[in-house]
């Protein structure tokens, strides 16, 4: 029991300095060439963010089990949307430019009107529909790339004081050993609470239902707090707003693609599936709850921030009773 528990706590401590790293070195990238946090967050911290969802949905897939690698993309966007950034907004709300929040969001509604349309029409997701969230990834990623270049050429990188010069290749060393350090520690926090939990006499069901759904949110939840307490609230949303983008088209896409899975009927609610009644809708409301007020005024209110964590409690509520 004490190894498990002194692992439990190197586990801790790796996620709080991975996310010190990790906010730090994408800050400093966005800083030294000019480019806004939002959208710093929405591509390469989100990458970064989203490879566990990435490598729990892919093995699930391959091994059979396409329910888990659905669930967890829809999940893990509702978690991020109702709870992660609604955290955020509720104890920072800010001002954000509806410019760097365009393009991430239309990807986003574009490829969840695709996931939805396969999911209330055929219900299978097969090895073209894979390819075409793949497809969508990678457009993605080339059109950030021509808006980041817009941006640093219109804009030049704000002045380092006086004695902390970084070179680019610290900024990304500290991006690369904060993720290192996360996903470490993420999966010894899971891996040894679940042992813990066990030896407690906590139930299985209970276990998967937390350490291992928190597992793979935890690097959006160390982003967006170390974010918040280092004054970076627009790199914390653009993480988020991205990682939903990418539990879409690169997690779900590249799990689809390797084993074609169909909508899995494990509850009902009035004798419909239940993901198409509650899970789907609920992704797009929180959504759209969340972006486009900001995409029209601008900015972000704390009552958005509220809404969201109230509605996220309903929703784990009505899960645990259907």
């Amino acid at each position: 029991m004490l190894v498990p528990v002194l692992l439990f706590a190197v586990g801790l401590v790796f996620l709080i300095k991975g996310g010190d790293w990790f906010v730090d070195g994408a800050t400093g990238i966005a800083r030294r060439f000019g480019l806004p946090e939002l959208l710093i967050g929405a591509t390469v911290v989100s990458i970064g963010t989203t490879l566990p969802e990435v490598m729990v949905s892919t093995t699930s897939a391959l091994s059979g089990h396409g329910e888990i690698a659905y669930g967890n993309a829809i999940g893990s966007v509702i978690c991020n949307t109702a709870l992660i950034a609604a955290i955020t907004v509720a104890v920072r709300p800010g001002r954000v430019d509806p410019k760097s929040l365009r393009l991430p969001v239309a990807f986003f509604f574009t490829a969840a009107a695709i996931y939805a349309g396969v999911a209330y029409t055929t219900g299978n997701f097969s090895r073209s529909t894979g390819l075409i969230m793949l497809g969508m990834f990678f457009a993605y990623m080339a059109a950030t790339v021509a808006q980041m270049k817009s941006h640093s050429s219109a804009a030049r990188p704000a002045p380092q004081p006086e004695g902390e010069e970084n070179s680019v290749l610290k900024d990304v060393v500290l991006l690369a050993a904060g993720a290192a350090l996360i996903a470490v520690g993420a999966d010894l926090l899971v891996d040894n609470g679940t042992l813990i939990a066990k030896a407690l006499g906590v139930p299985e069901s209970v276990i998967a239902l937390t350490f291992v759904a928190l597992g793979t949110s935890l690097p959006e939840l160390v982003t967006a707090i170390t974010s918040l307490a280092k004054g970076h609230g627009a790199l914390s949303l653009g993480n988020v707003i991205g990682a939903n983008l990418f539990n879409l088209v690169l997690v779900s896409g590249v799990s689809v693609t390797l084993a074609p899975f169909s909508i899995p009927q494990n509850s009902t609610i009035a004798g419909y599936n239940a993901s198409l009644v509650l899970d789907i809708p609920v992704m797009l409301a929180v959504m759209a709850f969340l972006t486009l007020p900001a995409l029209k005024r601008g900015k972000l209110s704390r009552f958005q921030g509220v809404a969201l964590l109230l509605a996220y409690g309903v929703f784990c509520v009505i899960q645990f009773t259907i």
